[in-house]
């Protein structure tokens, strides 16, 4: 083995021309596919980051309260109780959040839109306005000033309302502005309540497009509910990805604390009120969820997005593939008479096969582990310019206003191995070919 390592080495060097063009081809592949990889990293990023900043903790704890069976309310009652059960059975707690919901109509004096109404607590939610960033008038406003106006504190006051960009350009508002937020309540009556825009945030992706927040108070007050009820709690871990075993563990805990608990459904809590207003039931029931069923709507971009940059890998493999396979046959051609000493001098058909074979590896080896890094730094570089997308689609798909690349390294050694792999597949036929010249015919035949 060590003989045939030298002897590949060796043959790379001697016909450095041709390896530097195939290894410069198949590095380039390479780059561009820890690109794309990196790319679709950085959609998971945003959706995880803005599902888990706008709509859902690690794990949900929400649920619907009936006084009659057609009712669907997304409430959860004597939420005191609830939340000391929670801080009691949940391993690697960090935090704990409570969410107010609704729906509503939120009018300005030139236009209205329909959004999610999030109720908060400011000083619970570091997290979220540690995410978020104050948008600079001209964002939204035209010929607006280039200062960032707008105060995230002034959250913790009742009366405000924060916006994003796009909802702010829709109303055509801007920060000390007021919108009048309108309602139906749990008893079926219409009810309003005047906010002031105190902060306008930069959009952080589609699931920003219709989320508003306010205080929670205010919220209660035009559904008018007690001090003890509310949307759902956010529970937030030391690892996201213990989310589902905490939420089965939620399920008994609560179950046997005589809790009623509904059938899991991965998918989002507005998404469920059809099939709870048809149920025949009254009272509360509790609803566990974790982030990914909350946007569970959404998981088609990273599908979509995944199988593109694996149908574009795949064409310029094959691509490469025929590139590779052509250039060693050619390789194995002008090197019959060198094969056939080989032969000659008693070097066996499996090890030709192998020479051959390794001569590929250690050329796929060495270009996807140059093309990787490249693809790696130039990744790197992209995200740390915070490119705008520009085009209001793109945002739809990417999750963000801006291109995010997060370079993983199982991304790097997944495009390392598959590639240099390939090289050894497409290498095959070459080297059986090599392996099965007789010695005397391949000598002849280069004379």
């Amino acid at each position: 083995m060590i003989l045939l390592f030298r002897i590949a080495s060796a043959n790379l060097v001697a016909a450095r021309g041709r390896s530097a063009l195939l290894g410069s081809a198949i590095a380039l592949v390479t780059a561009m596919l820890v690109l794309l990889l990196s790319l679709a990293g950085g959609i998971e990023d945003n959706l995880v980051r803005s599902a888990t900043t706008l709509s859902a903790g690690h794990v949900s704890v929400a649920g619907f309260y009936k006084a009659k069976p057609s009712d669907a309310t997304p409430l959860v009652t004597e939420a005191a109780a609830v939340e000391a059960i929670l801080r009691e059975n949940t391993p690697g707690l960090d935090y704990i959040v409570r969410r107010q919901r609704g729906w509503g109509k939120v009018i300005s004096p030139e236009a209205s839109l329909q959004a999610g109404l999030s109720g908060l607590d400011y000083a619970a939610e570091t997290r979220m306005f540690g995410q978020l960033e104050l948008a600079a008038e001209s964002e939204y406003v035209k010929d607006g000033g280039a200062s960032a106006p707008g105060d995230f504190t002034k959250m913790q006051d009742q009366g405000n309302i924060l916006l994003f960009v796009n909802q702010a350009k829709r109303l055509g508002v801007k920060v000390g502005d007021t919108v009048t937020v309108q309602t139906e309540t749990q008893g079926g009556q219409t009810n309003t309540i005047d906010l002031q825009v105190c902060a306008v945030a930069r959009d952080v992706g589609l699931l920003s497009s219709f989320a508003v927040f306010t205080d929670a108070r205010d919220l209660r007050e035009l559904y008018r509910l007690n001090d003890d009820t509310t949307g759902a709690f956010w529970v937030y871990l030391d690892d996201i990805d213990d989310a589902e075993d905490v939420m089965n563990h939620y399920r008994t805990v609560f179950e046997a604390k005589g809790y009623r608990i509904m059938d899991h459904v991965p998918a989002p809590f507005f998404f469920k009120f059809d099939g709870v207003s048809g149920e025949d039931w009254t009272g509360q029931k509790l609803d566990f969820t974790i982030w990914s069923d909350e946007v569970s709507f959404l998981l088609w971009v990273l599908t979509a997005f995944d199988t593109l940059t694996w149908s574009l890998s795949l064409i310029l493999l094959a691509i490469i593939a025929m590139g590779i396979m052509n250039a060693l046959y050619n390789a194995v051609r002008e090197r019959t008479k060198e094969i056939g000493t080989l032969r000659a001098i008693g070097m066996g058909r499996f090890q030709v096969l192998g020479l051959i074979l390794m001569e590929a590896l250690l050329l796929g080896l060495m270009a996807t582990s140059v093309g990787a890094g490249v693809g790696a730094v130039t990744a790197l570089g992209l995200d740390a310019l915070h490119l705008d997308v520009g085009v209001d689609a793109m945002q739809v798909i990417l999750l963000a206003d801006t291109f995010h690349f997060v370079v993983r390294p199982l991304s790097l050694v997944t495009a390392v191995f598959l590639l240099t792999l390939l090289t050894g597949v497409a290498a095959l036929w070459p080297a059986l070919r090599a392996a099965s010249l007789r010695p005397v015919v391949a000598m002849q035949a280069a004379e």
